[in-house]
């Protein structure tokens, strides 16, 4: 009798990875769509007033920190002048996003600081605490394939209500944690004008939140490398 090969035990393994991380992703999916429309609350060290005049009200939220060896005032100097776009997992994620919607590749070339390439795409500083803290906004429709954002003048922002549009509002903060430390704190907050548009982003933010929550945390390594940098 003829003996029939198994196959290899690195296919088995990959099998087997490929198969957790898709439950892994079908789980998370299903979770962002059940919590869509019931953020989580800040704790109290992470209240934002500042924030709260452009937002008191989303549909979503994503907080990150991290703790930095340098003074609030580096970090957040560091944070908006990290060049994020030029890495490499930053570029893999946005081309997945391109391929999976069918977006034209953006080859724009860009500034090197996150702040200053993230003006040249269309977001507007709505606010800034100088050495602490920097919120940028936009409204724009992110299920889109070519999505484009749209900057407004703080109080324009604020008031925005245009049917079948998203707004979005996110934080650089750097809070001091001693001489020489600092908590570094991003936040994001999004929320729906109108009922289409929060149906339309509900399905985007479960199936794609996932790549905006990674770059939040694959930002640590750049920002730990640029506060080094200024600290050399």
């Amino acid at each position: 009798m003829q003996r029939t090969r198994s196959d290899p035990p690195f296919l088995r393994w990959a099998a087997a990875g490929f198969g957790l991380a898709a439950a892994g992703y079908a789980a998370y999916v299903a979770a962002a769509w059940g919590r869509y429309g019931r953020p989580a609350r800040p704790a109290p060290e992470e209240e934002d007033p500042l924030l709260d005049r452009f937002m008191p009200v989303y549909d979503v939220v994503e907080r990150h920190q991290i703790r930095v060896d340098a003074p609030a005032d580096v970090a957040l100097a560091a944070a908006r002048d990290m060049p994020l776009f030029d890495r490499p997992f930053v570029r893999g994620i946005i081309r997945g996003r391109e391929l999976l919607l069918g977006a034209s590749p953006d080859e724009r070339p860009r500034p090197r600081g996150l702040l200053a390439a993230a003006q040249a795409m269309g977001w507007a500083v709505l606010a800034e605490r100088p050495g602490r803290e920097i919120i940028a906004g936009a409204v724009t429709k992110p299920w889109e394939p070519d999505v484009t954002f749209r900057g407004l003048p703080p109080d324009e922002f604020a008031a925005f209500a245009e049917p079948a549009y998203v707004k979005i509002a996110w934080t650089l903060r750097a809070d001091p944690a001693g001489a020489s430390r600092s908590v570094f704190r991003t936040e994001t907050r999004a929320v729906a004008t109108d009922a289409y548009a929060r149906a339309r982003f509900r399905r985007y933010w479960a199936l794609l939140s996932p790549g905006i929550i990674l770059i939040r945390w694959l930002s640590r390594g750049p920002l730990r490398a640029e506060v080094a940098r200024r600290r050399s």
